[in-house]
């Protein structure tokens, strides 16, 4: 299983289009195969700074979902709202303490 770390910067009046955008399409993402968990968070300190938290059974999965007109138009939208470059981490976990 893979996890994916995504941080996305918003202009300050497309902060809630994005939320709006989210709420939209989060269960159509997550139930995409290979999705297993999607999750979005807001720094508290930098209100602009949002990041997404999936999991993946593959990587295969994740570039299946990137691939797909869902992504495409999605993130066509989401685009035109930046405030900055998004980042994107696709990692494994090695340990987990609960």
């Amino acid at each position: 299983m893979i996890k994916r770390v995504v941080k996305l910067v918003f202009k300050e009046e497309e902060i809630e289009n994005f939320k709006k955008l989210f709420e939209e399409v989060k269960k159509k993402i997550r139930a995409r195969e290979g999705c297993h968990h999607l999750e979005l968070w807001q720094n508290k300190h930098n209100p602009k700074e949002f990041f997404t938290y999936s999991f993946w059974d593959s990587e295969d999965d994740l570039n299946n979902y990137r691939h797909s007109q869902l992504f495409e138009e999605t993130w066509k939208r989401t685009k035109a709202m930046f405030d900055g470059k998004p980042m994107a981490w696709t990692v494994e976990g090695l340990e987990y303490l609960p």
